[in-house]
């Protein structure tokens, strides 16, 4: 199927099954993420897989008592750095000159320039640019789920301190910002199984400047 077609089967699942995902699949899911394109490359936030049926309980209480959150084979928590501090921009020009086995004297200039201008920014404006870019890589999971065939919910509807609280992100330097639950459709169920996909007509959705 081609990617078109893939978003066209993919909606937000509302029932899932509770069958399990193969593990390949989940793992070729979070590399699409991985893989994602971020804002200089910093990549600033990390996923929590989680897949303990008792922390699954907790945050769907949490979480608008949302079935998905329960019933998933695994929950993706989108978790993003809770501000940019030199430490963490560093750490991340570094891997990418040990990769790539050399320093580049304009990269260089680069890192300069982002340590001049995050770090002393306040920590909300930074993580919600952190956030931004999760989202990116959210976007890219939630297709390869698609090209799994696995379905999946992305979803805000939960109460993100309390969720916080529950995984401990506050103590890594992690805020949450979206989750993801994959699973199986539940073949009964499921209120907009089966409905048609409605978006905006492309002239009401594209401007051109011509």
């Amino acid at each position: 199927m081609s990617t078109i077609d893939l978003l066209k089967w993919r909606y937000a699942t509302k029932k899932m099954n509770g069958e399990k995902v193969p593990q390949t699949a989940v793992d070729r899911i979070i590399e699409a993420a991985i893989l994602a394109p971020t804002s200089s490359g910093l990549q600033p936030f990390e996923i929590i897989v989680v897949t303990n049926q008792e922390l699954k309980d907790k945050i769907r209480a949490i979480a608008w008592n949302q079935s998905m959150v329960s019933d998933c084979s695994h929950l993706l928590v989108f978790a993003a750095w809770d501000t940019y501090t030199p430490e963490r921009i560093n750490s991340m020009f570094d891997l990418v000159n040990e990769k790539r086995g050399y320093v580049n004297e304009g990269f260089e200039a680069y890192r300069k320039q982002l340590l001049s201008l995050y770090p002393p920014r306040d920590a909300e404006v930074n993580y919600q640019h952190a956030a931004r870019q999760a989202y990116i890589a959210f976007s890219m999971a939630m297709v390869q789920a698609a090209e799994e065939k696995v379905d999946c919910t992305p979803m805000e509807g939960f109460d993100p301190n309390a969720l916080d609280e529950i995984l401990g992100l506050r103590g890594l330097g992690l805020r949450s910002a979206v989750i993801l639950p994959l699973g199986y459709r539940a073949k009964e169920g499921d209120w907009l199984a089966g409905q048609v996909k409605v978006r905006r007509p492309i002239e009401k959705m594209v401007r051109q400047y011509k």
